[in-house]
């Protein structure tokens, strides 16, 4: 997979992927990640790429031409053009008539569809994913119009940049992908698997100042475990997210309908 990264802060970006799962999945190939920076498409030579708001507001915008001209070069990277990107979802490329995935284009923003596990698991199929920063007040809507991108908020609440957003994207997709963690199958057992939060997990020593791990995971009877492990994720749902434990319970009716068909 490959991750392209439209943004002021090219830098910022890098080091934090560099880092931890995502950077060692880069050592593996298993994924790739290409900053741009959106100032390169500048038309002046102090680079600045931000202008006053029309009608008036305080702060500044980011303008559509460098924003829109740098994604169309995301673009040139993907081996497909404008016109190409906005035929449809199949691209027969005009050069080599080769198809192609359209890239999937994302813009970071507090309008977004808030990204969530499920979101992660639709990425993860992905070839390239093109992710575009905002900063200042926003980007021209001009911009957003010609690039069509999902729009993705990671919660409600404003950030100076769209860029630690990218990189929360990134991160939870990336850990998806197989040979990305230690073991294949451990992203499968991490919180919001099957709706569940994580159930509570204990490592040496069997004794910490007057507390001790559950008798249950030192027995060695796998079922047994499970069966604990299942019920203390359940436990800890519906204490700490009922929200997302009515969605466990809405899952399971649908579950046991469909293997009565």
């Amino acid at each position: 997979m490959r991750f392209q990264v439209l943004t002021l802060f090219p830098e910022m970006m890098q080091m934090i992927f560099s880092s931890s799962v995502t950077g060692k999945a880069m050592e593996k190939g298993i994924v790739s990640l290409d900053t741009i920076n959106i100032r390169d498409f500048a038309d002046n030579r102090y680079k600045h790429i931000d202008d006053y708001i029309y009608g008036g507001g305080s702060g500044m915008l980011m303008q559509a031409r460098p924003v829109f001209e740098s994604f169309c070069c995301a673009l040139e990277k993907c081996g497909i053009t404008y016109d190409e990107y906005i035929a449809g979802a199949e691209i027969t490329v005009a050069k080599t008539a080769e198809t192609k995935k359209r890239p999937c284009v994302l813009y970071t923003t507090p309008q977004g569809r808030t990204f969530d596990q499920k979101m992660a698991e639709e990425l993860k199929d992905e070839e390239d994913i093109i992710i575009l920063c905002g900063h200042y007040e926003g980007i021209d809507e001009r911009a957003i119009e010609l690039i069509k991108p999902t729009e993705v908020s990671i919660g409600d609440f404003v950030l100076t940049g769209g860029e630690l957003p990218a990189a929360v994207i990134m991160d939870s997709v990336t850990r998806l992908l197989p040979g990305a963690l230690g073991k294949d199958d451990s992203a499968l057992y991490e919180s919001f698997y099957d709706n569940l939060l994580e159930y509570p997990q204990y490592t040496r020593p069997e004794e910490y100042m007057g507390l001790k791990v559950p008798p249950v995971l030192l027995s060695g009877h796998h079922k047994n475990i499970e069966k604990w492990r299942l019920e203390e994720a359940e436990k800890r749902t519906r204490d700490k997210r009922p929200d997302l434990y009515e969605k466990y319970l809405e899952s399971r009716k649908n579950t046991k309908k469909n293997e009565k068909k």
